[in-house]
């Protein structure tokens, strides 16, 4: 679904807030350089965040029943995204590995990639973006199982804080199918080069 933002401001007043925080770093949001950033801050926040304005649900509307009766596991990996972080609004940069096994009818790939656009063009931690993939694809295909694996690097924690580059975060959700069966869970999982964890 989409998500409702109350009372979202006009952008005026954002771009005053950017100002704000330049004068908060220290620097002079009135010098030649920096005049037009917080119009640009605010331009690149509505490509950033334009997950609020889109419902993942529709995306998954349309599918596709004439399969031939092909009832395999359907895998997309590698799918690049870019999200923030929700504590630091720090970038947080992966990839999402999903699949579902289809009961009666698939959807087209880039549906499904679509999907993890939405989620991640939001503030995010990725326990629950991870979540929130597998069970919109679930409750909207009701297929027979669905297994998102996402994999990412937080500037959050490599930027600031602790200072840990190359540190990578693996979260997984399986359902159906995935979560029982423990062969299927092994073929996905081998499908996109990881070991088998534990289901969560």
């Amino acid at each position: 679904m989409s998500q409702e933002i109350p009372d979202r401001p006009p952008r005026e007043e954002a771009e005053a807030a950017v100002r704000t925080l330049l004068r908060w770093a220290g620097d002079d949001p009135a010098r030649e350089g920096l005049r037009e950033t917080p119009e640009r801050v605010v331009r690149a926040y509505e490509e950033w965040f334009a997950g609020y304005d889109q419902d993942p649900a529709d995306i998954l509307q349309r599918t596709f029943e004439e399969v031939d009766g092909y009832d395999e596991m359907v895998v997309l990996k590698h799918i690049r995204f870019e999200s923030h972080c929700e504590h630091h609004m720090a970038p947080i940069l992966g990839c999402a590995h999903v699949a579902y096994l289809p009961r009666h009818r698939v959807v087209g790939i880039s549906k499904l990639a679509r999907v993890v656009e939405v989620f991640a063009k939001r503030f995010q931690i990725q326990e629950k973006m991870t979540a929130q993939i597998a069970n919109t694809i679930n409750d909207v295909l009701q297929p027979e199982g669905v297994a998102v694996v996402i994999e990412a690097e937080h500037q959050c924690m490599t930027t600031r804080g602790v200072h840990k580059p190359n540190v990578t975060m693996a979260t997984s959700r399986m359902l159906g199918a995935f979560r029982d069966n423990a062969s299927t869970r092994r073929e996905f999982l081998h499908m996109i080069g990881n070991p088998a964890p534990s289901p969560t």
